[in-house]
């Protein structure tokens, strides 16, 4: 028997334990091939051929399940490295946006500061206006009583003199 055909085994393809469940061929269990009367030179290459052949059409399988994959990580790779440029444009935008948000946060502190003074102010100045009406009004009553008690006594001064001028 020649040597080479107990070196050739046979393949079957089994799923592999892998994410994606492909198919992946894996050797069977060596085939003795008897060399016995009945075999014949071109039995044995013809055996041979199928053997080779065989064996390209694995190699042409697992040839091809590399380009896949090879790919495949290319392709995630590649898929990486933009979701990396993704994602330190997006911290980059997100760091801006924590700045003016704080900036902002300082800028509405800032008037509500502001409006909390103004309404003080506006408080105080409302008080001081009631204060100045309620004067106002006690003076003008004040100087109606004044102007009352004043055209009263002239009142009775001319009633006076035109008394003693009646009698004179």
């Amino acid at each position: 028997m020649p040597p080479f055909t107990m070196l050739m085994p046979s393949l079957q393809i089994v799923p592999a334990n892998s994410q994606h469940q492909q198919n992946v061929p894996v050797p069977k269990q060596r085939i003795q091939r008897s060399t016995g009367p009945d075999s014949t030179p071109t039995d044995l290459l013809n055996t041979t051929r199928a053997d080779l052949s065989q064996a390209q059409r694995s190699r042409s399988e697992l040839q091809d399940r590399l380009d896949r994959v090879n790919t495949e990580v290319e392709s995630l790779r590649k898929k990486s490295s933009q979701e990396g440029r993704r994602i330190n444009a997006l911290e980059s935008e997100r760091a801006q946006l924590k700045l003016r948000l704080k900036d902002r946060d300082a800028e509405l502190k800032g008037k509500a500061k502001l409006l909390e003074d103004f309404q003080d102010e506006l408080a105080t100045l409302n008080l001081q206006l009631n204060m100045a009406e309620e004067r106002s009004t006690r003076l003008k009553n004040e100087n109606q009583d004044l102007v009352d008690r004043w055209m009263a006594r002239m009142g009775q001064e001319a009633e006076a003199m035109n008394d003693a001028s009646r009698y004179s």
